[in-house]
C-alpha cells in the first residue's frame, strides 16, 4: 500500500537529483572516478582504490548516515542513479525508472512515562538502555497496557517438521512472551536428546530475533522480549542497543498480521535476577527448554505495565535499480545486490561523534556492486539480463530487499541466483574467502571453482551459530526459493597473506566489538582493500559465468528452500 503522496514525492526527486548531486562536497569528481595507477588496482578488473573512494563519498558527513527518509537518502539515491547513469546501464526500476519505491513506517520510542515490573517484591523500572532494549513496530501513540503476565516459552519454537513445539497449546493473548535466543540445540551437550536437531552450532531460523517476534504476534502475545546473550546472539549488547527505541516496518495492508505491540531484549543479567525473584533458577530453565517435553513457565507473579509516548511517520524510501538486458535470454535474471543505508544521526558516542556512517557496514558492499557493474558493462553483452540493486533499510530487518521480492519486478521464477555483499575486511591480501550457508545450495560449487582460479580457499563459515545466513538481504530472495550467496567479512577472520588467521580472528573482533553499527563505522585511509577486491572479484566471476550460461543453480537436497524453487520449476527452460 504505497501513500496517496507517492507519486508528488517521486516527482519531487526525480526534480532534486542534480541539485543534491551539485550540493555534495566533491562528489563530482567521485561520480566517475579516473581509473587508478595499475599498481593501485586488484589482479582483476576490480580496483581496491576505486573502491576506497566510493566509501570515502557515501560515507562522508554530507549523506549523514544515509538513514531511510532523511535527507542522506535523498542524496544517496541521487549518487547511486548517476554512478549507474555514468557506467551506461539502464533504468531497472519499477515503469523504467531507477527505482521501487519502498514505503515505510518510522516509529520511535518516547522517554517511558510507566515501565515497571511488578508482583515480585519491591516493583522493578525497567531502563532502556540499560536493562531492556525496546521497539514497537506499530504505528501508534502510544505504547500502554497494564499488569500483562510474564510468560517464559523457551526458544519459542513450533516446528512440527522436527517434532518441536514449546508452545503446548498455552493461551499468550495479552501476556508477555519471553525467549531464548537461539535454537533449542544451540547449548547442548552431545549426549542430550535435542543435540543436532536444529543444526547443532548452525542456527536456524527458528533462532531468528525476527522468527520469534513474528511467533509471538501469531499467538496473540502483547509483548516479546528476548533475553540477551552474546554467544547465541552473535553481537553484543551495545548492538543490540543501538537502535535507541526506533525501527521501521512495511506499511502493512488490513489483511497482513500485526507485529506485537511492545517487542525487544532482556539483558542477560537482569533476566537472571528475574527470574530469580520468580523463584526459578536460569540456567536450570534453560536446560529444561532444551527438552521436547518443556512447557511454558509463568514467572512467578510477575507482570509488566508500560505507558510509552510513540511518534511515527511515513517515509516513502527507495530501492536503487540499474540493469544491463541480456542478448539473447533477457527474461533471466542474475541479480547483484548491497543495502545502501545505515543508522543516520544518533546521540554521541564517546568521543562525540554522531554520525553512523556505514562506511564498510554497507558501504563498501556498494562499492563492490558499483566495480562488479563497471567490469560488466565493459565487457561484452551477457546473454542474461544482470540486475544490480542497492536496497534501503537493511538495517530496519531486510525492509528494502523484503519489499522487492514481495512485488518484484522480475520474476523470482526466472531469477537465476542473487549474489549479496554486506561487510567486506579491510585488512589485506588473504589466502581464503568465508563462505556463509555452506551446504545450501549449488553456488557454492561455482564459488569454490572461481576462488581456485584465483589460488585461494574456501573456509565454511566457522560461527554459523551467529545466523549470518538469515541476516542478509540475500535471505528475503533464499526464502522464495532463489539460490544465494553472501559475501560478509565478519562471518570469520580471513586467511591474511600477512598474519595468518590469527590477525584475521583480531581484525573481526575488534570491527564487531567497536565499531559494528557505530560511528566508529568510518572510512579510513589506513584500510588496505586488496583482499576486498580479491572477494568482490570472485563474486563478479561468478555471475559472469551464470550471465552467459543456460545453467539454473539449484539447492541441496538438504535444505528447506529446495522444495520451495521445486514448486516453480516449469516456469524455468
Amino acid at each position: 500500500m504505497v501513500p496517496r503522496h507517492a507519486p508528488r514525492l517521486a516527482l519531487l526527486l526525480a526534480a532534486s537529483l542534480a541539485l543534491n548531486l551539485a550540493l555534495i562536497p566533491g562528489i563530482a569528481g567521485a561520480v566517475e572516478a579516473q581509473a587508478p595507477a595499475p599498481s593501485a588496482a586488484g589482479s582483476g578488473p576490480i580496483s581496491p582504490a576505486r573502491m576506497s573512494q566510493t566509501v570515502k563519498v557515501l560515507a562522508s558527513d554530507a549523506f549523514e548516515g544515509r538513514a531511510p527518509g532523511t535527507p542522506g537518502e535523498t542524496r544517496t539515491v541521487a549518487y547511486l542513479i548517476a554512478r549507474f547513469k555514468a557506467l551506461g546501464l539502464q533504468p531497472g526500476g519499477a515503469k523504467g525508472s531507477w527505482t521501487q519505491p519502498v514505503p515505510l513506517v518510522r516509529t520511535q520510542l518516547g522517554a517511558p512515562r510507566l515501565l515497571t515490573l511488578t508482583g515480585l517484591g519491591p516493583a522493578i523500572p525497567l531502563v532502556p538502555g540499560q536493562n531492556v532494549s525496546l521497539q514497537t513496530a506499530r504505528p501508534v501513540d502510544a505504547v500502554r497496557f497494564a499488569d500483562a503476565p510474564l510468560v517464559f516459552v523457551g526458544y519459542g519454537v513450533h516446528a512440527p517438521e522436527r517434532g518441536w513445539d514449546d508452545f503446548k497449546g498455552v493461551d499468550l493473548r495479552g501476556k508477555v512472551a519471553v525467549f531464548l535466543v537461539n535454537d533449542p540445540d544451540f547449548e547442548a551437550a552431545p549426549d542430550e536428546p535435542v543435540a543436532g536437531r536444529f543444526g547443532g552450532k548452525a542456527m536456524t531460523y527458528y533462532g531468528r530475533w525476527t522468527y520469534k517476534y513474528e511467533e509471538a504476534a501469531r499467538r496473540g502475545a502483547i509483548a516479546a522480549l528476548i533475553v540477551h546473550e552474546t554467544p547465541g546472539a552473535g553481537y553484543g549488547w551495545s548492538t543490540v542497543i543501538a537502535p535507541q527505541g526506533e525501527t521501521y516496518d512495511r506499511v502493512l495492508g488490513p489483511h497482513d498480521a500485526k507485529p506485537v505491540l511492545l517487542q525487544g531484549w532482556i539483558e542477560r543479567g537482569f533476566a537472571v535476577e528475574l527470574f530469580q525473584r520468580a523463584g526459578l533458577d536460569f540456567e536450570a530453565e534453560k536446560r529444561a527448554a532444551r527438552r521436547a517435553d518443556f512447557h511454558p513457565v509463568d514467572l512467578g507473579g510477575a507482570r509488566l505495565t508500560a505507558d510509552i509516548p510513540v511518534t511515527h511517520t511515513l517515509v516513502e524510501s527507495r530501492n536503487v535499480l540499474a540493469r544491463i538486458v541480456g542478448a539473447s535470454r533477457p527474461n533471466e535474471t542474475v541479480m547483484i545486490g548491497a543495502h545502501w543505508d545505515a543508522y543516520g544521526v544518533g546521540a554521541p558516542d564517546a568521543s562525540g561523534q554522531t554520525i553512523r556512517r556505514g562506511a564498510n557496514d554497507d558501504g563498501l558492499g556498494v562499492a563492490g556492486e558499483l566495480e562488479i557493474a563497471r567490469a560488466f558493462a565493459a565487457g561484452p553483452r551477457p546473454a542474461r539480463s544482470v540486475v544490480f540493486a542497492v536496497w534501503t533499510a537493511e538495517e530496519r530487518g531486510l525492509l528494502g530487499s523484503e519489499t522487492y521480492a514481495a512485488h518484484p519486478i522480475y520474476p523470482l521464477e526466472t531469477t537465476v541466483a542473487n549474489l549479496t555483499m554486506d561487510i567486506l575486511q579491510t585488512a589485506g591480501p588473504a589466502r581464503d574467502v568465508v563462505l556463509v550457508g555452506a551446504g545450501q545450495d549449488s553456488l557454492e560449487d561455482d564459488f569454490a571453482r572461481a576462488a581456485r582460479a584465483q589460488g585461494l580457499e574456501v573456509t565454511p563459515d566457522p560461527h554459523p551459530e551467529k545466523g549470518l545466513f538469515y541476516r542478509a538481504d540475500h535471505f528475503s530472495f533464499a526464502k522464495r526459493g532463489v539460490p544465494t550467496l553472501l559475501l560478509m567479512g565478519i562471518a570469520g577472520g580471513p586467511d591474511l597473506v600477512k598474519g595468518g588467521r590469527t590477525v584475521g580472528d583480531a581484525w573481526v573482533d575488534d570491527y564487531t566489538a567497536r565499531c559494528y553499527h557505530k560511528a566508529c563505522d568510518a572510512w579510513s585511509p589506513d584500510w588496505d582493500l586488496r583482499g576486498a577486491a580479491q572477494d568482490v572479484d570472485l563474486f563478479y566471476e561468478v555471475s559472469r559465468d551464470l550471465a552467459q550460461s543456460d545453467r539454473w543453480p539449484g539447492w541441496r537436497a538438504g535444505s528447506e528452500f529446495a522444495a520451495v524453487r521445486a514448486v516453480s520449476a516449469s516456469a524455468r527452460p
